[in-house]
């Protein structure tokens, strides 16, 4: 009889962990989040008004790619390597780093929909609506000085170093 219990325990137990799946270690989904069209607009105004050519995502933000490097794509899991930098349509550069280590899904949406767009070792301009950046909320350093202002369109170049 004990046997039979013991056998029946472990195949209920056998039954019950082959359930669960592995945790890969990353909670970041797939969420694509679409700028309004209003914001669409004041990106297409800003391209056009500087004689841009840019492609438009669905999502509503645009891009050009420099170049498409090779290899694999970043997914919202995985760790990338940049060189950036970012900027305001006044030109004013916000932010810049180069060999800047990241996990894409933690970053803006923007990126998060652009950067998969090209592969290791690509280059990419992205124009992303403020609903796609940092939206209503202004960003500010250390310091508390507003870098990004609220309900602004960043450009940023980046080049994709790595992919892991």
């Amino acid at each position: 009889m004990q046997k039979i219990v013991s056998f029946a325990f472990l195949t209920v137990s056998l039954c019950f962990f082959s359930c669960f799946k592995k945790d890969s270690g990353c909670s970041y989904g797939n969420t694509i989040v679409t700028a309004p069209s209003v914001e669409q607009l004041a990106v297409k105004h800003y391209i056009d008004s500087m004689g841009i050519t840019a492609t438009m995502d669905p999502a509503g933000f645009y891009y050009s790619v420099v170049s498409p490097g090779a290899g694999s794509a970043p997914g919202v899991c995985s760790k990338i390597t940049v060189s950036y930098s970012g900027r305001l349509t006044d030109g004013s550069v916000f932010d810049q780093e180069t060999g800047a280590l990241f996990t894409l899904g933690a970053l803006i949406s923007g990126w998060k929909q652009g950067l998969p767009l090209i592969s290791k070792g690509g280059e990419i301009k992205l124009y992303i609506p403020p609903t796609l950046g940092y939206g209503s909320t202004a960003e500010t350093n250390a310091n508390g000085v507003v870098v990004i202002p609220a309900n602004s369109i960043l450009i940023f170049d980046i080049n994709l170093v790595n992919v892991q």
